[in-house]
């Protein structure tokens, strides 16, 4: 069930549907979850591909066989969760189960949704397109990935892709959505999945006192945040904005990206009206990248599994009071240029060295959070999901189980090049507070699917 339910009745789903993949699994296929994967156990992931494409009616028929089609290239998706006998870790059975898909209509044009969504439901009534479930305590009968195929009045449709954090992140969760789409497109896939849980174990001999494992070993020990009910709100900048972002920073960051200067905007913003408010200030971050890339031995774009790092970057409140962007671009660019793969295998083997005597990995703990945490996900290749010709109009990213300060996703824009989309999700009412923030509205960013 959607946790915006009460927020809007413009999503009615009307049917259900289980499709299972065109060729069988081999009896007995079992794929262990990683040591990342464990640590996700918290979170899940919600992805939405926005096409103004209108589907005639043996489209569906179509998507539904260009899914089979896909499952068979991708046996953990069509799987079922379950703890592995020796050592109570997760493993996934490959049984052919199946995806749920879910069909629905939107009491909306697809333009209408995207400006304006209802009043009060905005970015959470977004969420509405997606699956929001939570696993059960016995999942050996759940469809971990659930598919929902949203049409909107007037032509346009809305897939939602959900699935636990554990199974895939971002990354690997958008190559999954590509594949679909070359299936349908009846093309080559691009990047093919490569599955290799070994791929990210620790070393024979573990190093855990870099600063990643005494950030995780103290990430550990922080209190759950109590729940609060979140909201949020989308930003998409220009490509000549991100430009102009850049050139402005140049002489004391020659090298920034659009993710580190963005990021220092919007820690400087949250940090502002926080103080503003009584609140403190936004004294350090948290920063999730992905990984696959940044290995001696990179990992194929098509690694199925999670390939995240998460690192603090710290300020102290005079500089954070200034919020002087350069400044903070450049803390945050030498932080990220200096993670070298010492601090990524670490992270991965201090999580191993809390294994039981058994061997069952640690008990999961909130990754994106308490503290305000960024994610660059502005590689990952959303909108090369094309059906037919149409590429997506917008794809949002959700995270579900984020506690504490919030989470901002640096994502792509539909057109080429350095323009940027940027997903904020708050404590309710914070958002709508950053929406008036005058830093970011002289950029005259887009504003979509917003809480107002």
């Amino acid at each position: 069930m959607s946790s915006s339910a009460a927020a809007s009745n413009r999503v009615a789903v009307h049917s259900k549907l289980t499709v299972v993949s065109d060729t069988p699994i081999d009896p007995g296929k079992t794929y262990p979850l990683s040591t990342l994967d464990h640590a996700m156990a918290l979170h899940t992931l919600h992805l939405i591909f926005y096409y103004r494409y209108d589907r005639r009616d043996d489209d569906l028929g179509r998507l539904r066989h260009s899914l089979a089609e896909v499952l068979s290239q991708y046996p953990p998706v069509t799987g079922r969760l379950r703890r592995r006998p020796q050592d109570g870790n997760w493993e996934i059975k490959c049984n052919d189960a199946g995806v749920r898909v879910l069909k629905a209509k939107v009491a909306a044009t697809l333009d209408e949704w995207l400006s304006a969504a209802a009043p009060g439901g905005g970015g959470c009534e977004e969420m509405d397109l997606a699956v929001w479930e939570d696993m059960p305590d016995e999942p050996n009968v759940w469809s971990p990935f659930r598919v929902q195929m949203n049409d909107f009045e007037g032509g346009g449709l809305a897939i939602g892709l959900s699935c636990p954090h554990m199974h895939a992140d971002p990354t690997c969760a958008t190559f999954f959505m590509k594949s679909w789409t070359d299936m349908y497109r009846q093309a080559s896939l691009s990047h093919p999945p490569f599955f290799h849980p070994p791929g990210l174990r620790g070393r024979e001999t573990p190093k855990t006192n870099t600063k990643s494992a005494k950030y995780y070993e103290s990430k550990s020990k922080m209190e759950t945040p109590v729940s609060l009910k979140m909201s949020t709100a989308t930003f998409r900048f220009s490509e000549k904005t991100i430009k102009n972002l850049l050139s402005d920073i140049h002489n004391r960051c020659p090298d920034a990206t659009p993710f580190e200067v963005l990021a220092a905007l919007f820690w400087s913003s949250i940090s502002n009206f926080k103080t503003h408010v009584g609140n403190q200030p936004c004294s350090s971050i948290s920063i999730c990248i992905d990984i696959k890339k940044r290995m001696y031995a990179p990992l194929p774009h098509g690694f199925f599994g999670n390939a995240l790092h998460f690192s603090r970057v710290s300020c102290n409140l005079t500089e954070m009071h200034e919020g002087v962007l350069d400044h903070l671009t450049a803390q945050i660019h030498d932080h990220l240029s200096n993670l070298d793969e010492e601090e990524f295998w670490s992270a991965i083997e201090w999580l191993e060295s809390k294994k039981s005597a058994e061997g069952q990995l640690p008990p999961p703990f909130t990754m994106y959070g308490p503290e305000l945490t960024f994610a660059n996900l502005e590689h990952v290749q959303a909108y090369a999901a094309m059906l037919g010709n149409s590429k997506p109009v917008h794809v949002s990213y959700h995270v579900g189980g984020v506690n504490g300060e919030g989470l901002v996703l640096v994502l792509p824009s539909p057109e080429d090049g350095l323009g940027r989309t940027v997903m904020v999700t708050l404590p309710e009412g914070e958002a709508t507070k950053l929406c008036e923030d005058q830093a970011i509205l002289q950029l005259e960013p887009t504003i979509l699917l917003t809480n107002r």
